[in-house]
C-alpha cells in the first residue's frame, strides 16, 4: 500500500467530516480521525492546518466541527482533481 500525499490526506479528512456532518449534523475529531484512517499525530497536524486556513471551524462550547464554505469548495476541487487523475 502506498503512502498518501498531503492533499489526499486533506481530502480524506474533509470527506470523513462531510460524511459525519450529513449523518449526525456535526463532526467530532476522534470520529473523523478514525474514518480517515489516520494516527493521532498525523491527523492533528492536518486538522490544525485546515482550521488555520479556515477550511474547518469549531464551536468552542461543545467541540463540534463543521466544514466552512471555503472547505466545501476545496473538497469539491480535490474530488475533481482525483477524478481527473484516475481517468488518465
Amino acid at each position: 500500500m502506498r503512502a498518501r500525499g498531503k492533499w489526499e490526506i486533506i481530502s480524506d479528512i474533509l470527506n470523513a467530516m462531510n460524511e459525519e456532518i450529513r449523518r449526525r449534523g456535526y463532526a467530532r475529531k476522534t470520529r473523523v480521525m478514525q474514518k480517515a484512517f489516520l494516527d493521532w499525530r498525523t491527523f492533528q497536524k492536518y486538522f490544525d492546518f485546515l482550521i488555520e486556513q479556515k477550511f474547518i471551524e469549531v464551536n468552542s462550547n461543545d467541540k463540534k466541527y463543521r466544514i466552512t464554505d471555503k472547505g466545501l469548495e476545496l473538497l469539491r476541487n480535490l474530488r475533481e482533481i482525483r477524478r481527473f487523475m484516475h481517468d488518465k
